[in-house]
């Protein structure tokens, strides 16, 4: 970091010796993960320094924006409309929840057989360590699983900042019904804790905005698909994952900014790894900041993965929200249904998440795929056993969490995985 935040971090709370221990372990992490990565793209700087200010520079601009009476909205979950918070001049984020952090202290609140993802949100907060949790007005969360929608009332015990949307578990015409009116009640939420009124104008910028950052992830991920790819799967994960930091203008300008560099790699045959590199997609849970550990052992095994059928990845920027509504009421409904069109494993049926994942695997002319599935996440770990069965390419399933524990277990794993794919 480039300036002493400490000032900033005690005066919203932080733990300040436990937080200068976390910095420590990311920084280092971080070195040894994606700076030790050969042929990077030039592109990549801007993103390492976004790293490297997560809990500097960005914090400081969202203090400054809550005193500019600016609305900071904390989110968990891709189904949270972000068309919504920038309408009313709000700043989305989403919340720390990608590291095996406080998990002693989640544990007097939620079993210790509960998913890694819980007990991270639960445990940064709970240890002091999450500068986003501090400065939001508002954290959003969903009902896509019975572990999440239970910790979240436990949640607002703790923070008094909670509002859960509720996500319907089929998609029927009375489930489209009532995640509409869903999405009717966090605008009227976000109107009251703002004070300022969503307008057609208002509406119509922040979907554009919102819109041109999906394109630009798109561009990355189409950019992934060539042999040899110009860019490595670490580094393709960070960006999706800072897509959830960052200002979304910033941020798409810089997206775009490497994908001309990356679009200069191809078009001279220069790639991260050598022609003909087996090529993996990853599918399942999402894969919150520092979760790096699978794209790390994949690439360290002789593969590279070119995409990630998942929240953090695909699902987040597949589709486009219609910007051809003429009144606020027809834009709500524009963005309800983008959103109920995610495929989440929570949905019962969830035949297209299927679908779309052969679509991607054939898009990205990958090779194999792993499914990846956090311990305890039932859904996913269920929906694994179902995409076996459907699909004919080559596939393996594994279930983890955020630790190490299984490190070497997994890269062996992988590696004959991979093996199979040559």
């Amino acid at each position: 970091m480039t300036k002493d935040y400490t000032p900033l971090w005690k005066e919203i709370g932080l733990d300040l010796a436990k937080h200068d221990g976390l910095l420590s372990v990311l920084s280092d992490a971080y070195k040894n993960i994606y700076l030790s990565q050969k042929n990077r793209p030039e592109g990549m700087k801007y993103f390492d320094f976004v790293i490297s200010e997560v809990h500097g520079l960005r914090i400081e601009e969202l203090y400054e924006a809550k005193k500019e009476k600016r609305k900071i909205i904390g989110t968990f979950c891709v189904y949270v409309p972000e068309e919504l918070i920038l309408a009313v001049d709000g700043v989305f984020v989403g919340l720390c929840a990608g590291a095996e952090v406080g998990f002693e202290e989640a544990e007097k609140y939620v079993p210790r057989n509960t998913c890694a993802l819980i007990k991270a949100f639960m445990g940064f907060k709970l240890s002091g360590l999450c500068p986003y949790v501090e400065l939001t007005d508002l954290i959003v969360g969903e009902t896509t699983c019975d572990g999440k929608k239970k910790a979240y009332e436990i949640f607002d015990e703790i923070t008094k900042k909670m509002y859960v949307m509720e996500i319907p578990n089929m998609k029927n015409e009375m489930d489209r019904e009532l995640w509409h009116k869903e999405v009717i009640k966090f605008k009227d939420k976000l109107e009251e804790i703002s004070g300022k009124e969503i307008t057609l104008d208002s509406l119509k910028r922040a979907t554009e905005t919102v819109n041109q950052k999906r394109l630009a992830l798109q561009r990355l991920s189409k950019l992934r698909a060539y042999d040899p790819p110009p860019i490595s799967g670490l580094d393709a994960l960070l960006v999706n994952q800072i897509s959830f930091y960052d200002d979304p203008v910033r941020f798409t300008m810089k997206v775009n900014e490497l994908c001309d560099e990356l679009e200069q790699r191809v078009r001279e045959g220069k790639g991260v790894v050598p022609k003909g590199t087996p090529k993996i997609l990853i599918s399942g849970s999402p894969f919150a900041i520092p979760n790096w550990k699978l794209h790390a052992i994949i690439e360290n095994s002789g593969a590279v993965a070119v995409g990630e059928e998942s929240c953090v990845g695909n699902r987040n920027f597949r589709e486009l929200t219609d910007e051809s509504f003429n009144s606020v009421e027809e834009g709500i409904e524009k963005i309800a249904s983008r959103y109920i069109k995610i495929d989440c494993a929570c949905f019962t049926p969830n035949n297209e998440r299927i679908d779309n994942l052969k679509s991607l695997f054939n898009e990205l002319k990958a090779d194999g795929v792993i499914h990846y599935s956090l311990q305890f996440c039932t859904p996913y770990m269920i929906e694994a056993f179902k995409i076996e069965k459907k699909v004919d390419f080559p596939y393996m399933r594994i279930e983890t969490d955020y630790s190490m524990e299984d490190f070497g277990q997994l890269k062996t794993r992988v590696e004959a995985f991979i093996e199979t794919l040559k």
